[in-house]
């Protein structure tokens, strides 16, 4: 492995470090912890004006071409402007609103969509002036994606849509939104799906924010009735929407596990351990809370050299290998189980969030939102079985249901 940046990769790292220390706002932690409620109007402002900005500069998107609002950069470069954009305070909370979007939609819009569309949405996007969501999960699926039973039938050039989803982040706050339907029932569940975008503004859907344990309504139910859509907003070929979907799935999952748990890591719990005072005096001086910062340090800096080894494959123009889908199953457990340690050390004070808690409520606000981590993008038995099988080469799981039509599916009703 690498541990240096080349010439190329210092230099661009001094260019990206000078630009942030002269643009970067400044956001306290309160609201870094309430991230939750991007529906917040001084938030939500407060994010497009950055987003604008680095979208401007070309940093909004490295890797994406100049044409469409990039700075047709390289991967490396990508991730040395999220790494120098993380130590800029907590900057990188303004960037949540519009990950979903950037970070899955919009890419699999440009891999399956019309030239039209991408010149329509792309830079909008890019720039922060609509903001987009992703349809997938609904309650009677779970974590299987493919039992969806929202239908799309088609009637002339247009597709009418008819049902519902669940856990939709941020659908209440988006312009747009991509959505897999079903749209044949008479062959295996993969195989009768077809991707579409729609208007989250138009009247055939119902956005219903869901009050979550925070206080914040970040996911949503959404209906979808009679909603029409024209053929032309189809993503992929009819029936090849499971394969439009995983290219979202990658992207996900590399998204949710790319960072180390939103910037909640042991450096915060160093802090609060050192301005804690407990009955035998600082935490940072028990042995217990020693013991535990230690293996987590340790967990830390596995994940860390493993990352280097993905940075170095980008670094030499390469294909990282399957380290890369480690990030995800560790950093969730492992933001979880901080949040839950910091909290329980505060005592009494531990039931208080946001400003009257200590370093302003961000461990309160893990520990609620960490078990949502867990589920997005996969769940950890999900990417389990994906290391299993994909990874170590393992037999796959018995699937009763794999080659049966989808309307002979046992439901349960």
């Amino acid at each position: 492995m690498d541990f240096e940046d080349t010439a190329e990769e210092a230099k661009f790292r001094a260019e990206v470090r000078n630009w942030l220390d002269a643009n970067a706002p400044a956001v306290d932690d309160g609201e870094g912890a309430e991230l939750a409620d991007r529906s917040d109007p001084k938030f939500l402002a407060a994010a497009k004006a950055w987003q604008a900005k680095r979208a401007a500069a070309g940093y909004a998107r490295i890797t994406w071409p100049r044409e469409v609002g990039g700075y047709g950069g390289t991967p490396i470069q990508q991730v040395i402007f999220n790494q120098e954009e993380g130590r800029s305070g907590n900057v990188s909370a303004l960037n949540a609103p519009f990950a979903i979007g950037l970070g899955m939609c919009i890419p699999t819009l440009m891999t399956y969509g019309t030239r039209e569309a991408i010149a329509r949405y792309v830079k909008p996007a890019l720039f922060g002036e609509e903001i987009w969501c992703q349809l997938f999960s609904e309650p009677a699926g779970g974590s299987d994606v493919a039992g969806l039973r929202t239908r799309a039938e088609k009637q002339d050039d247009q597709w009418i849509i008819n049902g519902q989803k669940i856990w939709t982040t941020g659908a209440q706050i988006s312009d747009y939104g991509i959505l897999l339907t079903r749209t044949d029932p008479n062959v295996p569940k993969h195989k009768g799906l077809t991707m579409f975008y729609i208007d989250m503004r138009d009247p055939a859907v119902e956005v219903r924010p869901i009050k979550q344990a925070s206080g914040a309504s970040g996911f949503n139910e959404v209906f979808l009735t009679d909603l029409r859509v024209k053929d032309s907003q189809r993503l992929g070929e009819v029936g090849d929407g499971w394969r439009v979907a995983l290219t979202t799935l990658m992207h996900e999952r590399l998204a949710v596990g790319g960072g180390q748990g939103g910037g909640l890591d042991v450096p915060q719990l160093l802090a609060l351990a050192r301005e804690l005072e407990l009955e035998d005096g600082p935490a940072i001086r028990n042995a217990a809370v020693r013991e535990k910062i230690a293996d987590w340090y340790v967990r830390s800096a596995g994940l860390k050299y493993t990352t280097y080894r993905t940075m170095t494959a980008l670094s030499r123009g390469q294909q990282p290998g399957p380290e890369a889908s480690i990030a995800k199953i560790v950093v969730a457990p492992k933001l979880q189980d901080i949040s839950a340690f910091a909290t329980e050390l505060e005592g009494e004070a531990g039931a208080l969030k946001g400003h009257d808690a200590a370093m302003e409520g961000i461990f309160q606000a893990g520990w609620m939102g960490a078990p949502g981590l867990r589920i997005a993008g996969g769940t950890d038995e999900i990417l389990r079985n994906i290391i299993a099988e994909r990874v170590l080469g393992l037999p796959q799981d018995v699937r009763v249901d794999k080659d049966l039509p989808f309307n002979k599916l046992p439901s349960g009703r």
